[in-house]
């Protein structure tokens, strides 16, 4: 049988998905270290590992581009802050236990995606994208007055990596580069709270004291090791979008928020209640019509500058 480039995309993006989906088994044993400890470290790996990468594919331009005229770097640092806090996020879900919330915010995320691109760049909605998005909008209603609480955890991820997908929409670069550029500018901020954590006592979120580098191998380890962990996906990821169509990777993408919701149900042991069985049942579907009707439709091309993961 021959392997495709389609093909060998399609498996790129597959795993990329896998490990985007179980990097909550990832986290959940940094637990101990508080969650902006594990951040500002992924952030610094992630800028060794991705310049690294970078710089090998003959990409420093692009990253400087990123950072060179004022427009551009206003854009990076925007962009740097929303992940930043996409990864936070994240972080601080899975090590308090909210890691279905988590997953629910990365279904809702391509929804929030369609929306945001019909106020803000004009795009032109479909019947039943319209449905897809009314359907989410009616799970998160029902959630919040049947558990009592708004699921703000969900809404925060969904909304800025949506938020962080229409600023890349205006980037000009490949996806490793203008990741590797945003940890660049998010670096002098963790290497700040890394020392003050490691000399200064200082506590973040959750009021515990850090500094766990270098005080246990395995721990150290794992930090080190989220760099590569954030990388990995992203150069899979940039392989896959030059060789499969949009729709096919807006797809093949839900593999990740579906393998978030089994390792939260089925391994971390998170309550899933009726109100939730009711809003996943409702983004589930809303996310079936969605992408049945994005590959009904005409297929665009592809683009670098779709969202890349976490």
């Amino acid at each position: 049988m021959t392997v495709t480039p389609q093909l060998r995309g399609l498996g790129a993006m597959a795993l990329a998905c896998v490990i985007w989906g179980l990097s909550g088994i990832f986290y959940k044993l940094l637990a101990d270290v508080p969650p902006l400890e594990v951040l500002s470290h992924r952030t610094v790996w992630s800028m060794l590992a991705l310049g690294g990468v970078a710089l090998l594919r003959g990409q420093g331009a692009q990253i400087l581009s990123c950072l060179k005229n004022p427009r551009n770097l206003a854009t990076t640092i925007a962009t740097a802050l929303l992940i930043g806090c996409n990864w936070l996020g994240f972080i601080y879900s899975i090590q308090v236990g909210h890691a279905l919330e988590a997953s629910l915010g990365y279904y809702i995320f391509p929804l929030v995606t369609v929306l945001l691109g019909r106020m803000v760049f004009g795009d032109r909605l479909r019947p039943l994208q319209w449905l897809a998005v009314g359907m989410a909008t009616l799970a998160v209603t029902q959630l919040t007055i049947g558990l009592g609480v708004v699921p703000r955890m969900s809404l925060m991820l969904a909304t800025s990596f949506a938020l962080y997908g229409a600023l890349k929409r205006t980037v000009r670069a490949d996806a490793i580069a203008s990741v590797a550029a945003e940890v660049v500018v998010l670096a002098p901020l963790a290497l700040i709270w890394l020392a003050g954590v490691q000399w200064a006592g200082w506590t973040g979120l959750v009021g515990r004291p850090g500094g766990y580098f270098g005080q246990d191998p395995g721990v150290t380890l794992l930090l080190i090791l989220s760099g590569p962990i954030t990388g990995l996906p992203l150069l899979l990821f940039a392989y896959a979008a030059q060789r499969v169509s949009l729709p096919t990777i807006g797809v093949v993408q839900y593999l990740n928020p579906t393998l978030q919701f089994l390792v939260a149900t089925l391994l971390f042991g998170e309550v899933f209640t009726l109100w939730h069985a009711i809003a996943f049942a409702l983004i589930w579907s809303g996310l079936a019509l969605y992408s049945l009707d994005s590959l009904r439709g005409r297929p665009k091309p592809v683009s670098p500058h779709v969202p890349s993961g976490r």
